[in-house]
């Protein structure tokens, strides 16, 4: 017999475990289609996460500690955009060293907060939506992260659309050379959405040490920044799909962590890897088209703007 009050349980805490994983994603797609490759997000969430924890245990207030990682994240993204946007550093390098940097620097910052722990964001009720016959106990122990989470992907996918804004990044990221020319300062927008992206992925991070698991565990991230790197091109840069793909990881993490409760005859490192692996295969199955790939990237994705004297 099917347990309604379990299977309520685990969409609940999917949609809380792709939470992290939507906002750092969607941060890495504005980055994308402005032109640059951004491989740092995993050390990005790890100082967000830090800052969020330690704002948060040290005040009470959610709204600091989720602003903390933001700022956090958003610093560290800067680093990434002085030395692809000014020095002409190797993109792809350049992240691997802040996912490098980010990590050693939230071990080292964390130390302090190491074994604490705090109290959790409380869900909310939203009018209409916690009125909704059984699934209106999903939305009603939602967080408002959760929420924002939402409205930020609906925000970016119609920005990128159907405003001006998102017309002028589009351009930077497709022919960085033809925007300078119609007088863009592709710099200016790149280093605008670097920014942008560092602070999704710093709220990422902050809301893993803050709401998931309420206390900082040194790489508590456990590459869910990759993973959101992932889903961008597994997504085709579509901000609907990077969240269907969230969801899925969510709720694969969800069922291994209640097989392991279950006593299911698994190693427990097979199951704790199934989300990765499982979110990477449906993606893939989903993207084998290399043609609708290429044409959906961004055409200077990952180059260099070098802008003629």
């Amino acid at each position: 017999m099917i347990d309604t009050a379990l299977i309520l349980a685990i969409l609940v805490s999917a949609l809380r475990t792709a939470t992290p994983l939507i906002l750092a994603a969607l941060g890495e797609l504005v980055v994308e289609k402005a032109g640059c490759v951004n491989l740092g997000v995993e050390g990005m969430m790890l100082v967000g996460a830090v800052a969020g924890f330690a704002i948060g245990l040290s005040t009470g207030n959610f709204t600091l500690a989720f602003i903390a990682g933001a700022i956090a994240g958003m610093l560290l993204s800067l680093i990434f955009g002085v030395l692809v946007l000014y020095f002409q550093v190797n993109q792809y390098a350049a992240g691997l060293a802040l996912t490098i940097l980010g990590g050693g620097a939230s071990a080292f910052w964390g130390q302090a907060w190491q074994g604490q722990n705090m109290r959790g964001l409380q869900p909310v009720e939203v009018p209409f939506l916690a009125d909704l016959p059984v699934l209106g106990t999903v939305f009603s122990r939602l967080d408002l992260v959760v929420y924002f989470a939402l409205a930020a992907t609906i925000a970016v996918a119609l920005i990128l659309v159907r405003t001006r804004v998102g017309l002028v990044l589009r351009a930077v990221g497709e022919n960085h050379d033809s925007a300078h020319a119609l007088g863009f300062s592709v710099v200016r927008v790149r280093f605008a959405a670097i920014a942008f992206g560092g602070a999704f992925a710093g709220m990422g991070g902050a809301y893993l040490s803050c709401v998931i698991t309420p206390l900082w565990i040194e790489g508590m991230t456990a590459g869910r920044g990759w993973i959101a790197v992932a889903l961008v091109v597994f997504a085709t840069w579509k901000p609907a799909r990077l969240v269907l793909g969230a969801w899925l990881f969510g709720l694969v993490s969800v069922m291994q962590i209640h097989g392991q409760g279950l006593g299911v005859a698994v190693p427990s490192h097979v199951l704790a890897m199934l989300p990765y692996l499982v979110t990477i295969l449906v993606l893939v199955l989903i993207s084998r088209d290399a043609t609708r790939i290429r044409l959906s990237a961004p055409g200077c994705l990952g180059k260099p703007f070098r802008p003629a004297a």
